[in-house]
């Protein structure tokens, strides 16, 4: 344990950079289950790092060592390391957990604020009378595509049959919990925080995806999402949408326009021997940071077994 449990800590700095470059290379839909499923596994690892060493440093004081009924003095880690990189790791334990609890609290009210607003009709698309011109997907039972009359306005019909292909594209994806996990992970860990702009990124590009075939046209489906941003950018500025929900207006829209436009066919797997390398970094990361989770739980379990006595028997 003494190296083993510091692993998952140090590999998210490399396998961070390494899932951003891979995103790139991959279609929209596949790069954001990549980075919603490496920001995850990566914050879960390390903060079960972060709770090995504390236990490991709790089990040193005499009150926690005499309930696990330890007859001899744990050596998962050095004494003179052990308690203060327990206090430590207690201590970021804490804090992680306290601002997992307050974000979650947050999207929560703010979800049931903005579904508070909602007429009480029962269907799919709900219109709110507000002249800033506004459009997003609403999660919930059932969930709601929202869009306000000033964006009704904004738009010709077939650019909003493109508009609420799109949002309805992440209801149906449930891309709220894409973002969400991101963003819980980025409190267990400081660089997964830069996965998140990334994987809003991809989870946007999914939906403009859907809409184009939805409606059988790239060039309505991008034009429908470049007036709409430049609508919503040019109103003045309005009550703010739940930051847990996602909107064709949101990120690098022309990025996302010129993609659109682009009619080459992009391709399901990575072909480069670049994408195949940065690929196996990624892969090895996880696995190298789940093994040091697993191996590190194993050699403390194996430490209070010795120290209780029992190792023998």
């Amino acid at each position: 344990m003494i190296f083993s449990v510091w692993i998952p800590l140090l590999v998210p700095f490399l396998a961070v950079p390494a899932a951003r470059r891979l995103a790139e290379a991959l279609p929209p839909r596949p790069a954001a289950w990549l980075l919603a499923a490496a920001a995850t596994g990566l914050a879960a690892c390390s903060t079960a790092a972060l709770g090995l060493i504390a236990l490991a440093g709790a089990l040193r004081l005499p009150f926690f060592a005499s309930l696990e009924n330890l007859t001899a003095p744990l050596d998962a880690l050095p004494a003179w390391l052990a308690i203060p990189a327990a206090a430590v790791a207690a201590g970021l334990v804490a804090v992680s957990g306290g601002a997992l609890v307050r974000t979650a609290r947050r999207h929560l009210a703010e979800l049931r604020a903005a579904r508070g607003q909602l007429g009480p009709g029962a269907g799919e698309l709900a219109v709110l009378r507000d002249a800033r011109p506004d459009a997003y997907a609403l999660p919930g039972r059932p969930g709601r595509i929202v869009v306000t009359t000033g964006m009704l306005r904004a738009l010709e019909p077939a650019e909003r049959e493109a508009l609420f292909a799109h949002e309805r594209a992440h209801l149906a994806g449930r891309h709220h919990l894409f973002l969400a996990a991101a963003e819980l992970a980025g409190h267990c860990h400081p660089s997964l925080r830069s996965l998140r702009a990334p994987l809003a990124f991809a989870l946007e590009r999914t939906a403009d995806e859907y809409a184009a075939g939805a409606v059988g046209d790239r060039r309505l489906a991008a034009r429908a999402i470049g007036r709409a941003a430049l609508a919503s950018r040019a109103a003045a500025p309005g009550q703010a949408r739940p930051r847990a929900v996602l909107a064709a207006t949101a990120g690098p829209v022309p990025r996302r326009v010129a993609a659109l436009l682009d009619r080459r066919p992009a391709p399901r797997l990575p072909r480069s021997h670049g994408a195949r390398l940065i690929a196996a970094v990624l892969l090895g990361c996880l696995c190298v940071s789940a093994a040091s989770a697993i191996e590190a739980a194993a050699d403390l379990h194996g430490g209070i077994e010795i120290a209780q006595g029992e190792a023998g028997r």
